[in-house]
């Protein structure tokens, strides 16, 4: 079992894999027990330089810098694939506000509008919008995101031979036409009437989450005793967390786990990087086969979440409710009615 100790998640070191068969097994029995057990941990040893990170945190600072008008030019409203800028307040978790804001950005792609029969999911392909005052975001960004995607996929190849699966079992539904999703977020600290939302608790509905979180703190991850433990920053360390779709595709032998932030006091700034890896947008995730899954105790039913077959129904299903400004203008037919 994972140490029961709430004062830090587990820490995984990825660079263990490569140190020979003992320290392989080891590092396995490791990750198997932190998915398995709590659906989170500090991820170190994954070959992330801290030039790549200051390159990307760098242009991250340097676009919250900009002039609230030169943000809002990029306004998410404007996207039907729900790219830009994100004011705060304007995203909802769960119906409430998040006190932050946000810049989403996903592989650079031409728009796929749907055609007659097409699923209405391809809205989520399309252009990102940058600031032309700073061209260096779109560059950083974008090699954060082919950087970040390598390290999610040898982490979920180790990942499933650490529970006795194929390691390369769904490589089928990733790809050149993955769907990864990146978002570069402020917390701009409390919120005027006193509300400590930064985001609402919530589960990630992709495969896996690789997030880069700064020293401020706020993160907090649902534990086995129902409560909410925050998640001391660790420096160089990715915080990782397992999606809905994984733990699906293992009956919930893999945890996904409800995790939340909390708003940072008075008017100090937190900023993270959450780096989403998700599937391609038709991709129907089979069940894994695997040795444990007899012992599987069945997914985490949620009437209120449904989730579908096909990975892009359920983005598209995330993306209307946390952005209504965007989907009031631009999809309004996919709307439920009230």
């Amino acid at each position: 079992m994972t140490n029961p100790s709430y004062d830090q998640l587990p820490i995984i070191d990825l660079s263990a894999a490569d140190r020979g068969p003992e320290a392989r097994a080891l590092f396995h029995a490791q990750l198997h027990s932190a998915a398995h057990d709590v659906g989170f941990f500090q991820l170190v040893g994954h070959g992330v330089s801290r030039a790549e990170t200051e390159a990307l945190l760098g242009a991250m600072r340097a676009f919250f810098a900009l002039p609230e008008a030169d943000r809002l030019a990029l306004d998410n409203a404007n996207s039907p694939h729900f790219r830009g800028y994100t004011r705060i307040g304007d995203e909802r978790t769960a119906g409430a506000r998040d006190w932050r804001d946000q810049l989403d950005i996903g592989a650079e792609r031409p728009v796929h509008a749907p055609g007659p029969g097409e699923a209405p999911y391809w809205w989520l392909q399309g252009p990102n919008q940058w600031p032309a005052a700073l061209p260096e975001l779109r560059t950083a960004a974008l090699a954060w995101i082919d950087r970040l995607g390598k390290v999610a996929e040898r982490l979920l190849h180790e990942l499933l031979a650490a529970i006795g699966a194929a390691p390369d079992f769904y490589d089928p539904v990733f790809g050149d036409r993955a769907h990864p999703h990146l978002k570069l977020v402020r917390y701009p600290g409390s919120a005027d009437d006193g509300a400590d939302q930064g985001v609402g608790a919530h589960k990630d509905y992709g495969f896996l989450t690789l997030l880069l979180q700064d020293r401020v703190g706020g993160l907090q991850v649902q534990r086995e005793d129902g409560r909410f433990h925050d998640v001391p920053p660790l420096e160089g360390a990715f915080v990782v967390n397992l999606g809905e779709l994984l733990e699906v595709a293992t009956d919930g032998y893999l945890l996904a786990t409800n995790h939340r932030v909390v708003s940072p006091p008075g008017a100090t700034e937190r900023f993270s990087v959450p780096f989403f890896f998700n599937p391609r947008l038709d991709a129907r995730i089979e069940p894994l086969p695997f040795p444990g899954a007899s012992a599987a105790p069945g997914i985490t039913a949620d009437p209120a979440n449904p989730l579908f077959a096909e990975y892009g129904y359920n983005e598209l299903k995330g993306k209307l409710r946390a952005h209504p400004r965007t989907a009031e203008r631009h999809h309004g037919a996919l709307l439920t009615p009230a």
